[in-house]
């Protein structure tokens, strides 16, 4: 409210002259808690905005811009209960079973038993005061009870075209598809290419994102480095033709199997683990287990990791962040630059 009764630019998109009177900020709440519980008039007045950019020509969603923020919970951090909580349940399922499917097809192997899909559980604290609220513990930020505000913003001058609440535990990438499928069928818009922080840069975001046409880049963050004396997934190299893995030493890592997972399993060979020990780089290799030199990964390249390494091709570095950086609109910076493109 105190934005309200300082700041012309509020003001005037409210309609009110300057020795207007605020209303009382309980006019929002109760009406929150009341009257617009359960309902859609929230979302409803905030498409109305969008579609009043679109229609000036002040969006014209071939660019889309996407990061999270956290918002502090009204909560104390000492106080909360230890549950057992469903993990966040990933929105491409669904795809990544028929994918599996196909796939196993394609070799020869018989389809896995049908057998429902059920988010993991893990211990978490939830918060007595606010429960909808989500324990962040990331690097780099502040630990307690959070929102993430997952907001979307249109290239052309910032406009924000959606944005979405969770709990802070949910990570950014389980809502991003559908809140972009929103946005293209709900505004008609034709996205051509987005930008997503490095969070987005999962294997099922990019596939989604090609099987839609749609470039992505994301930001670039360094990969873990392996425990000693084993080597990276990257210095194997793929060959299409074989269906496998090439080592540094020239052995072929032919696939094996595809499990419920989506996760492909290649091995230097059919034959017993007491064969493959003579390979001078088996003990090297990322593996399952200690007894067989077997290594785990999606990778064919039609697959969820070949997909997320072309998308990783277009990642940008950080000296492109910085080249970019006073040009490329941002979620955080959005609205000090839409409200003057807006009331222009």
């Amino acid at each position: 409210m105190r934005e309200i009764e300082v700041n012309v630019a509020y003001r005037w998109f409210l309609r009110m002259k300057l020795t207007d009177a605020v209303f009382d900020a309980s006019t929002l709440s109760q009406n929150r808690r009341r009257r617009f519980n359960d309902t859609s008039v929230a979302q409803d007045i905030f498409d109305a905005i969008v579609e009043q950019a679109i229609a000036r020509g002040l969006v014209d969603g071939t660019v889309l811009y996407t990061d999270s923020t956290h918002l502090k919970a009204n909560a104390n951090k000492g106080k909360y209960d230890v549950e057992m909580l469903h993990k966040s349940r990933a929105d491409y399922w669904a795809d990544l079973d028929r994918a599996i499917e196909a796939e196993r097809t394609a070799h020869g192997q018989r389809p896995l038993k049908e057998k429902a899909r059920a988010p993991g559980t893990r211990q978490t604290k939830v918060s007595r005061t606010d429960p909808d609220s989500g324990y962040m513990v990331r690097d780099g930020k502040p630990k307690g009870f959070f929102y993430l505000d997952h907001r979307t913003v249109d290239g052309r001058h910032a406009i924000i075209t959606d944005t979405h609440v969770t709990p802070a535990n949910v990570h950014d990438s389980i809502v991003y598809l559908k809140r972009l499928d929103r946005q293209r069928h709900r505004f008609d818009l034709n996205v051509g290419a987005v930008g997503l922080d490095a969070g987005y840069a999962t294997a099922g975001i990019a596939r989604g994102l090609e099987e839609r046409a749609i470039l992505g880049v994301t930001g670039y963050r360094n990969p873990t480095p392996p425990k000693d004396g084993m080597m990276r997934k990257s210095t194997f190299v793929y060959e299409p033709d074989a269906d496998g893995y090439r080592c540094p030493e020239g052995q072929l890592l032919s696939y094996a199997t595809t499990d419920r997972n989506g996760t492909g399993t290649i091995a230097r060979t059919r034959q017993s683990a007491k064969a493959a020990r003579f390979w001078p780089l088996a003990r090297q290799m990322p593996r399952q287990s200690e007894r067989s030199p077997v290594m785990s990964g999606r990778m064919h390249a039609t697959g969820p990791t070949a997909i997320a390494r072309r998308s990783g091709a277009r990642r940008s570095t950080n000296g492109e962040r910085r080249r970019w950086s006073a040009r490329l609109p941002t979620p955080s910076n959005c609205m000090a630059t839409a409200m003057p493109a807006f009331a222009a």
